[in-house]
């Protein structure tokens, strides 16, 4: 048995207590040590909250607790400045995304982790969740062939919906060029749920295409009023492949997925049945997804849950948000232990927001498009 690395939790944004703190207390990986606040009485009730010392000095939190690792979980605005903080300390991170707002300081973030021996994970989970793990084996399988192109339909926002969009052409497609759109409309009262207001809004929709060095494209659309608005309830992404597509489409939360190849005789869609398996046949913690095919060769293909139990009830019944978070901290634990780079890693985060802010440039510029790699000088809006 090895024993679990250190985590130190910087940071005591509401993801740190109701998201980070129970998921290290589940895996046997790791083990949280200890966690850092800028306040003394956020720390201090975080600290009190899981069970662990507080601190406000960092320093003193690596002498009296010896971390390896910092999870960084700040205000959305302070991601990059403390990135940084924590890999000078020495430690190895997951950062919250984006890996930083500028590019010139998430290149100093990942220069900084280099010289260091360092690694960098980002939590950036969507395609960890189960259904999009399930979708990424079956593209994997080959069974879809060669993916033209890729859209993000209000599935996730700015570097998230980005990353949607690139992960069914594959993380190693390299995006050449950018064009966008961004524009504000007004619309009619409403209730908005974040707020709870029910007063009329602006919204702002962003609109991109993204060229890739194989010829591949990237569509992305989103309204900053697609999380709380019930004038945008709308969630898809897609992806158009050389033997088949795949739609994600549905209501908020309630999706539904319909995957298809060709039917014998080629003549007519094939639908590819999802399954979710449990451990118990009335429910219980997630096994695996499985893909059932109508290929004689391939018939299943089946993702498992890195997280399912090895004994029956002995393992959380964790949704699939928590289970993609979770992915990112095993990445970390696994590379550090492993000598290894992360599954995602800063480099895919830095290209995510990357394209986020091309999209944006391209719309200052009069949606003229935009090559890629970025000045990382560009501050885009």
């Amino acid at each position: 048995m090895t024993d679990p690395l250190r985590i130190a939790i910087l940071g005591t944004a509401a993801r740190s207590s109701y998201l980070y703190g129970p998921l290290l207390a589940a895996l046997p990986e790791v083990e949280l040590v200890s966690v850092w606040g800028r306040s003394a009485d956020s720390a201090r009730k975080l600290g009190e909250s899981l069970s662990v010392p507080w601190y406000t000095d960092l320093e003193k939190l690596k002498r009296e607790t010896a971390p390896q690792i910092g999870i960084v979980s700040v205000a959305y605005i302070a991601n990059g400045e403390a990135g940084l903080m924590a890999v000078e300390s020495g430690l190895h991170v997951l950062l919250e995304t984006p890996i930083a707002h500028k590019l010139s300081e998430a290149q100093t973030i990942i220069a900084a982790a280099q010289a260091r021996g360092l690694k960098i994970e980002v939590a950036e989970q969507f395609h960890r969740r189960p259904l999009e793990q399930i979708k990424l084996k079956l593209l994997k399988s080959g069974l879809f062939g060669r993916v033209y192109s890729s859209f993000n339909d209000f599935a996730g926002h700015g570097y998230h919906g980005v990353s949607v969009m690139r992960s069914y052409l594959g993380f190693e497609a390299q995006p050449a060029q950018v064009q966008g759109a961004v524009r504000s409309y007004e619309l009619a009262p409403h209730w908005a749920r974040l707020s709870g207001s029910r007063e009329a809004r602006t919204e702002t929709q962003e609109h991109g295409m993204i060229e890739f060095a194989g010829g591949q494209l990237g569509l992305y659309h989103w309204t900053d009023v697609g999380y709380d608005s019930p004038l945008r309830w709308w969630r898809s992404s897609r992806f158009l492949a050389e033997k088949g597509m795949g739609m994600t489409v549905g209501m908020g939360l309630e999706v539904q997925e319909q995957l298809t190849l060709l039917a014998e005789g080629g003549e007519a869609p094939r639908l590819v049945q999802l399954e979710r398996r449990f451990e118990r046949v009335d429910g219980g913690a997630l096994l695996a997804m499985l893909a059932h095919t109508g290929d004689p060769d391939l018939p299943i293909v089946r993702w498992d849950n890195p997280f399912r139990p090895q004994e029956q009830g002995r393992a959380p019944q964790w949704h699939d948000d928590e289970i993609g978070v979770a992915g990112c901290i095993l990445s970390l634990a696994k590379a550090i232990r492993e000598g290894t780079e992360p599954t995602y890693g800063p480099r895919q985060a830095y290209l995510d927001q990357e394209i986020t802010l091309a999209i944006r440039q391209s719309s200052l510029e009069d949606g003229q498009p935009v090559r890629l790699p970025l000045d990382p000088a560009i501050q885009a809006l």
